[in-house]
């Protein structure tokens, strides 16, 4: 005798997701784009997709970081189903490179900011080059 029964279907909601981290500075910008490309290359693991990656470049911290005054600043927006954002903030605590880190899930507000200042950076950008 069979018995079928119904495949579970399950369909994975992405979310669109913003983390800002800070590399060690005794980096080279070498290796500093490598970290940033491992994390990347992390979240396409995940089955994300990187939406946008920007520098910030070095800056100094408001207070020491394991006897470090400054850290290599990165700003990394993805998407990936919720579930994976715990696998990818385990990664990040294991990372040595990385001094810290923070994610936020991003909502409708906060993406239209980041549209918008996205927008405005190029414009400034395109300003400077003529």
């Amino acid at each position: 005798m069979h018995i079928f029964a119904p495949q579970n279907k399950y369909i994975l909601i992405m979310s669109l997701y913003e983390t800002v981290f800070i590399l060690t500075p005794v980096l080279s910008d070498e290796q500093a784009k490598e970290a940033v490309k491992k994390i990347e290359g992390e979240v396409k693991t995940l089955k994300g997709k990187v939406r946008h990656s920007e520098s910030w470049g070095l800056r100094k911290l408001a207070y020491p970081i394991q006897k470090k005054s400054t850290g290599f600043y990165f700003l990394i927006e993805f998407q990936v189903a919720g579930e994976n954002i715990s696998t990818f903030e385990l990664m990040m605590k294991r990372d040595e490179r990385v001094l810290r880190f923070l994610t936020v899930k991003m909502d409708s507000h906060h993406e239209a900011y980041a549209e918008k200042r996205r927008a405005k950076k190029s414009g400034k950008e395109k300003a400077v080059e003529a």
